[in-house]
C-alpha cells in the first residue's frame, strides 16, 4: 500500500478525545482506547497538503462556501455511488447531529412520535428526546446472527409517528440494509406519509462484498428523504464539523435553513472548507486502500474471536469500522463487561447499553487502528480469562 495504516501516531496531548478523555470515560489512562469514532490512521495526504496550503495564508476570516466545494460532493457522490445530485439539493451543515436536531425541529411539533432503531448511534435518543418529542422504538431483530429490520412492527410505529431516522450504514451493527429491504421502508414510509432522515455518514465504508444504496436514490420521488452524509468519518476528519444535507424539496430547504438561523448556527470555516472538498477530489486511492486494510483487520478480529474467545462472537459488518461485539455467554452484567474489559483486560470499547433497547451485553469495538494495536488488545482479553 502507498499509505502506510500501520505507523503509530502518538495523539496523546493533542486534547484528543478518545486518549485524552481516557481517564473520564473509563477511569485509567493506560487502557487501548477503541471507542469513539474517529481512526488513528493520518487523513489523506490531499487533506494535510490543503490544510497546511490555507494555514500559510495569516488571514482567518469569515469563510463563504465556494461552488467548487459543491461540486467536489457532486462528484463524489456520482463517482462512488451513481448518484447525481442536483446542486440546489445541498445545504452546509455544522454536523450530522446538528442536522438531525433541525430535521426534527423543522418537520415535527413537541410532543410528535419520532422512530428510532435500537441498538443504534445514541445521539439518535437524544435528538428526539432534546426537541421535546416522544421516542418511538422500533428495535432491530437478530435472526441467525443477521440483524433485520422488523417491519411489521415499522408499519404499526408509522401509523402513529411524524417522522423516522434511519441509520443506513447502520452503527453499531454494521448492516449495509440490501435495495430490497429499503425498498419495503419506502413503501411504508409513502403508505403514511412519513418524513425519513436518512443519516448515511458511513456511506463510503463499505466492505468489498457489499454495496451501499442510498435511499433517496432508489425512491420515485425523494422530497420527504432528507440525507446526512459527511467526510468526517470516511477521511477522518470529524473534528473539523463540516456536514451536508441532501435535501430535495425547496420548502424543506427553507424550513431548516429557519431552524438554523434562529440559533445563529454556521458551518463555515475555513479549515473544513478546504478538508472536505481535498478529501471529496482526492480521496480515492486512499480510501480504497483503507477499507482493503479494515476487510483484513475484521476478518482477523473474526479468527481469533472463533480461535480464542469463543465466547465473545463478532456479529460480523458489512459496512463501517465498528464491530458489534456478542459478549452474552460471559454471563456479565453491562457493569461487568466494562469493568471486565477497562481493569482486566485494558481495552477501552462502548458498552452496547449505550444504544438502547438490545445492547445489553454487547461491545463495540473500533478496529480503526494499526492492526499491531488491535492485535494488542485482543491478546490483552484472551490473557485475563474473558
Amino acid at each position: 500500500m502507498s499509505n502506510s495504516f500501520d505507523h503509530d501516531i502518538n495523539r496523546t496531548g493533542t486534547s484528543s478525545v478518545k486518549y485524552d478523555g481516557r481517564k473520564s470515560m473509563f477511569g485509567a489512562d493506560e487502557v487501548i482506547p477503541m471507542w469513539i469514532a474517529d481512526m488513528d490512521f493520518a487523513a489523506p495526504p490531499a487533506v494535510t497538503r490543503a490544510l497546511a496550503e490555507r494555514a500559510a495564508h495569516p488571514v482567518y476570516g469569515y469563510t463563504q462556501f465556494p461552488d467548487s466545494l459543491y461540486q467536489s460532493l457532486i462528484d463524489w457522490l456520482k463517482r462512488r455511488h451513481d448518484w447525481e445530485v442536483p446542486r440546489e439539493w445541498i445545504m452546509m451543515c455544522p454536523g450530522v447531529v446538528p442536522s438531525l436536531h433541525a430535521a426534527i425541529m423543522a418537520f415535527t411539533e413537541p410532543g410528535d412520535s419520532v422512530i428510532v432503531q435500537p441498538p443504534v448511534y445514541f445521539p439518535f435518543f437524544t435528538a428526539v428526546t432534546n426537541t421535546g418529542r416522544t421516542l418511538l422504538q422500533n428495535p432491530l431483530r437478530m435472526e441467525n446472527g443477521h440483524y433485520v429490520i422488523d417491519f411489521d412492527h415499522l408499519e404499526q410505529c408509522a401509523a402513529q409517528a411524524r417522522m423516522l431516522l434511519l441509520c443506513s450504514p447502520h452503527n453499531p451493527v454494521g448492516r449495509v440494509w440490501s435495495e430490497p429491504e429499503l425498498q419495503h421502508l419506502l413503501r411504508i414510509a409513502k403508505k403514511y406519509d412519513l418524513p425519513i432522515v436518512s443519516d448515511e455518514i458511513h456511506a463510503d465504508l463499505i466492505y468489498p462484498e457489499n454495496k451501499h444504496t442510498t435511499l433517496a436514490k432508489l425512491a420515485q420521488n425523494p422530497a420527504h428523504i432528507l440525507t446526512t452524509l459527511a467526510p468526517s468519518k470516511t477521511f477522518n476528519v470529524p473534528g473539523l464539523n463540516l456536514s451536508s444535507l441532501i435535501v430535495p424539496d425547496r420548502a424543506h430547504r427553507a424550513a431548516i435553513t429557519q431552524v438554523f438561523d434562529r440559533m445563529h448556527s454556521s458551518a463555515s470555516n475555513p479549515f473544513s472548507i478546504v478538508a472536505f472538498e481535498a478529501a471529496y477530489r482526492e480521496g480515492d486511492t486512499w480510501l480504497d486502500e483503507l477499507l482493503a486494510y479494515l476487510r483484513d483487520t475484521r476478518d482477523y478480529v473474526e479468527n481469533f474471536l472463533a480461535t480464542h474467545l469463543p465466547k465473545i462472537k463478532l456479529i460480523k459488518p458489512e459496512g463501517t469500522y465498528l464491530l458489534w461485539l456478542d459478549c452474552r455467554e460471559l454471563e456479565m452484567s453491562d457493569a461487568q463487561l466494562k469493568h471486565s474489559f477497562v481493569h482486566k483486560a485494558g481495552v477501552g470499547m462502548s458498552p452496547g447499553i449505550l444504544f438502547g433497547e438490545g445492547g445489553s451485553g454487547f461491545m463495540r469495538m473500533n478496529i480503526a487502528a494499526p492492526r499491531h494495536t488491535i492485535v494488542a488488545a485482543l491478546e490483552n482479553i484472551k490473557k485475563c480469562g474473558m
